[in-house]
């Protein structure tokens, strides 16, 4: 384990495993395939190992990576369990091989995997779950849109059936680790064949891994584990730091469309700071009495619904004067950083033309403000 965000150094975690009471799960979180997760569980279980601790690999998968492959190196493998199924033999995760060599901690790659049918377990995190009763740690990985309680969210904002889930109780009792890595990056290895074959790559960069996908997955991802994170880190803080108010992120949206690339704007913002945000819309009487058209209502209505799913607090107010509206509540509610957008479609325009859009960061004093064309 490294020091990266505030966590234990090998010879730290050493100590804790062995106070604990009982056996704790400790998952690497991704957006999607290929972002490294499990070549950084395999390059942190090789630092734990060098520090003193019984470290095994449960099981490990890949995918044809050959740098994957190498990382592996001097680790003990427990060798898989073989399985016939149809006349083709499959291997899967031994866990009673892995229950009985009883090392500190075992990895298990990829918890949301399904396995042969005819297995004891169904699923591999109920593999996982065993091998937790009977006192043995585990490191494991998980993508994203493998959770189960926005499964459904992703399915629609990605438009790909996402088969295999992870319930959230099991997440939740977790330590969880952000394997991170810019959208370009990861189209990139994409590109140069380090996820998956050639032949695959044309289909994946226009289905799963377009941008506009992986940003939205990527964010979920920074969303999840960034309180897990800060909630440990804040744990080994010293005592002397200056406390002070947390900050606040507001993000101010129309109907828009566009609106949408705000919020999963101030999502990730708020995320990394592990802290309350507000998406904020302002119903002025001009629109009130000419009434926005169907379609401007059902995007606005989408915009909300967006929110609410990314962990917003979603606020709509009526004022005659937008700017007066945004700043009276940002300074109720203490927000130091604020995200706005420019179209020329809605009541943005009018927000941030010229003298109005200083005279709008002038009234919000010391915060931040981001305009986002």
């Amino acid at each position: 384990m490294t020091n990266m965000d505030g966590r234990r150094t090998p010879e730290e975690y050493l100590e804790e495993i062995k106070r604990a009471e009982r056996a704790k799960l400790t998952i690497y979180v991704g957006f999607a395939a290929g972002v490294g997760k499990t070549y950084k569980m395999l390059a942190d279980a090789h630092e734990l190992k060098s520090a003193g601790v019984d470290v095994v690999a449960g099981y490990i998968e890949t995918h044809g990576r050959e740098r994957t492959r190498e990382m592996i190196g001097d680790l003990e493998v427990i060798p898989r369990k073989r399985t016939d199924y149809k006349g083709v033999v499959l291997e899967e995760l031994d866990v009673q091989a892995v229950i009985d060599r009883t090392p500190q901690i075992t990895l298990i790659d990829e918890l949301a995997h399904t396995n042969v049918p005819g297995s004891k377990n169904c699923k591999r995190y109920e593999d996982v779950e065993e091998i937790l009763a009977a006192g043995i740690n585990v490191f494991s990985t998980l993508n994203i849109q493998h959770l189960e309680s926005i499964n459904e969210f992703v399915e629609r904002m990605t438009k790909v059936k996402i088969k295999e889930t992870v319930p959230d109780r099991i997440v939740r009792e977790a330590e969880l680790i952000n394997v991170d890595l810019p959208v370009d990056s990861l189209r990139q290895r994409l590109l140069e064949g380090q996820v998956y074959p050639q032949e695959r790559v044309g289909r994946a960069l226009q289905n799963f891994f377009t941008e506009d996908n992986l940003s939205l997955l990527r964010e979920l991802a920074l969303r999840e584990t960034a309180k897990d994170v800060e909630a440990r880190y804040s744990a080994r803080r010293s005592s002397s730091l200056k406390a002070g108010d947390p900050e606040r992120v507001m993000v101010a949206i129309s109907s828009n469309p566009d609106s949408k690339r705000l919020i999963r704007r101030g999502s990730r913002v708020a995320g990394r700071m592990n802290t309350e945000w507000y998406v904020v819309y302002i119903e002025t009487p001009r629109e009130a009495s000419e009434k926005i058209s169907a379609t401007a209502q059902r995007q606005l209505a989408d915009n909300l619904q967006v929110a609410k799913e990314l962990g917003a607090e979603v606020v709509q107010l009526k004022g005659k004067d937008i700017v007066s509206e945004l700043v009276k509540f940002a300074r109720e509610h203490k927000v130091t950083y604020v995200i706005v957008g420019h179209s020329n479609r809605s009541w943005w325009e009018r927000l941030l033309r010229g003298n109005v859009l200083e005279h709008f960061i002038q009234e919000m004093g010391d915060v931040d403000v981001q305009v986002v064309s």
